[in-house]
């Protein structure tokens, strides 16, 4: 071989190597809030809406997955589609506090470092999640909150906007019909179960990337009409999100507070660790054993170290979608489906 043939060769050989993915197992599942949600409450044309975001999203975040990128991009590229939506409680369309205004709780975890990151009621940072990854990425905290991770966020050049970025007129309404209740003295744990909209709509996803690193992410308007700096399970680690490269991920929706006495997210991966469950059962025993036997409502997505995917939910339905490392694909909202 001459020497001109030799560089040729080293270098055709390069830009393979430079050029080339690691072929392992890649899947993805999404979730857009759970709740009292059935065929007779959405017309069809919110039906289709809702599904063609949910699939937006999850496509979204397959595609960085399908070229390589770590799952920590295709997790926050997929959750910044849903907060840009007004259909989702989260970023734009989130839900108003008792006193109108909007506090927002995201986070993320990677299973490989067990690194995580979150920011809990911030009022002016566009996207939540992109700040819960500056967290975890760029400070040695975990959980920021309030103006302290608002003034973090600045500092890290994200994007800050006006509170009423996030206004829509279906969140006001609902805001009005809970203080309607509220002030007829309805206690807020009666005012969940008139109506689910007022606790439900979380968005979070979970993925297995290329390198088999699990990562999950999740972001929240939390509660209509929350009061006194209520934060729920979204940003907390452990409740609704968690990731472990030697189990799962996992990303929450529903009644917060019953998710952080549960410790939801991170009981389902420890069932699969020390109970050697599959992720199928020891979701199902976590979703629809503890958790409903509890008296608390939601559900979960979740995926594993070998792709699978779960997505149990105990209340009426869940807005889903899910590539599993089959290649197959969901797109989800009634029990039914």
């Amino acid at each position: 071989m001459t020497y001109r043939l030799i560089i040729l060769w080293v270098f055709f050989s390069v830009q393979v190597a430079a050029n080339e993915v690691h072929k392992g197992p890649i899947a993805i599942a999404i979730h857009g809030g759970a709740g009292t949600i059935t065929q007779a409450a959405l017309t069809p044309e919110q039906d289709a809406a809702y599904r063609a975001a949910l699939e937006a999203a999850l496509i979204a975040g397959y595609e960085e997955l399908k070229t390589g990128q770590p799952g920590q991009v295709a997790v926050v590229k997929a959750i910044q589609l849903m907060e840009q939506s007004p259909l989702f409680n989260a970023g734009i369309g989130s839900v108003y506090t008792y006193d109108g205004v909007h506090e927002l709780d995201a986070s993320i975890m990677h299973g490989l470092t067990r690194e995580a990151g979150a920011v809990a009621g911030v009022t002016n940072i566009k996207s939540p999640i992109a700040a819960a990854l500056a967290v975890m990425e760029s400070s040695p905290h975990v959980l920021l909150t309030g103006k302290g991770a608002e003034v973090f966020a600045q500092q890290q050049g994200l994007t800050v906007v006006d509170n009423s970025y996030f206004n829509t007129d279906r969140r006001r309404r609902a805001l009005q019909r809970a203080k309607q209740h509220l002030d007829q003295q309805t206690s807020m744990q009666q005012l969940f179960s008139i109506n689910a909209e007022y606790k439900f709509g979380t968005v979070g996803v979970v993925v297995l990337d290329s390198e088999g690193n699990l990562v999950a992410g999740t972001s929240t308007g939390g509660m209509t009409a929350k009061r006194y700096g209520r934060v729920g399970d979204s940003p907390i680690i452990g409740a609704g999100t968690f990731a472990d490269n030697s189990s799962c991920a996992v990303s929450a929706t529903g009644h917060g507070e019953y998710f952080i006495r549960y410790n939801v997210a991170a009981d389902i991966c420890a069932r699969m660790q020390y109970q050697k469950l599959s992720l199928a059962e020891a979701s199902d025993v976590v979703i629809n054993q503890v958790l409903k036997d509890a008296g608390g409502d939601g559900g979960v997505v979740a995926v594993d170290f070998a792709g699978n995917v779960a997505m149990p939910f105990n209340t009426e339905g869940m807005y889903r979608a899910s590539i599993d490392s089959a290649g197959v694909k969901v797109i989800a909202i009634y029990r039914e489906e």
